[in-house]
């Protein structure tokens, strides 16, 4: 009989020491919660707050959250925004999926333990191939804006222009792209280049 208590706890103990074991819970449970428990988001251009506090798990050596916490906290508050806007059932009727081809962040001050804090999520503009989501970390202590991520949703199988279509059940301009945005832009796709160029690919061979 002990084993019955001693196998499950064992399975549990290698669940978290070898994987990365809450990652796939939290984002399972931000996804659930996102499409029965909130009621849908209409306007693609909302923002969206995803609710957050420094854990003990989330601190470094400095004792404030880990900078790359910010960008786990921001994936689950991302995928929880195209959840409740439709873009990922917009996917799935399509046929097509979504990866993450580049993100950038800006830490403007640190977050403490058990600070409580908001993801601040908004879809900003889209191109051919991409959508361009904002995520700002906002403390609740003071409205301050702790971070600001940028990010670079690539879309396989279909473009931002079907997604947004499939959606409003018309066809949608983006917004214009802010100055810093067009900027990021430009970046990526000389990095892009510079790699393409060390890697002897020619400029037809594009990233995501």
């Amino acid at each position: 009989m002990l084993w019955l208590l001693v196998a499950p706890l064992a399975l549990a103990l290698a669940y978290f020491a070898l994987l990365d074991g809450w990652y796939p819970v939290r984002l399972t449970w931000a996804l659930l919660r996102a499409r029965l428990l909130q009621p849908p988001v209409r306007d693609l251009l909302a923002e969206q707050r995803f609710a957050g506090r420094v854990l003990p798990s989330d601190l470094d050596l400095l004792l404030h959250m880990n900078n790359a916490r910010y960008l786990r906290e921001a994936d689950m508050a991302r995928s929880a925004h195209l959840a409740r806007c439709g873009v990922l059932g917009a996917l799935r009727a399509l046929g097509a999926r979504t990866v993450l081809a580049a993100s950038c962040a800006r830490y403007r001050r640190s977050l403490r333990l058990l600070e409580p804090f908001e993801v601040r999520t908004r879809l900003l503009a889209w191109d051919d191939s991409a959508f361009f989501l904002e995520a700002r970390f906002v403390s609740l202590r003071d409205g301050f804006v702790c971070a600001l991520l940028r990010f670079r949703q690539h879309m396989l199988g279909t473009s931002p222009e079907r997604v947004v279509q499939h959606l409003c059940k018309r066809r949608v301009e983006s917004p214009e792209l802010p100055l810093d945005l067009q900027h990021w832009i430009a970046y990526n796709e000389a990095s892009s280049q510079l790699l393409r160029a060390e890697s002897g690919l020619s400029s037809a061979a594009k990233d995501q």
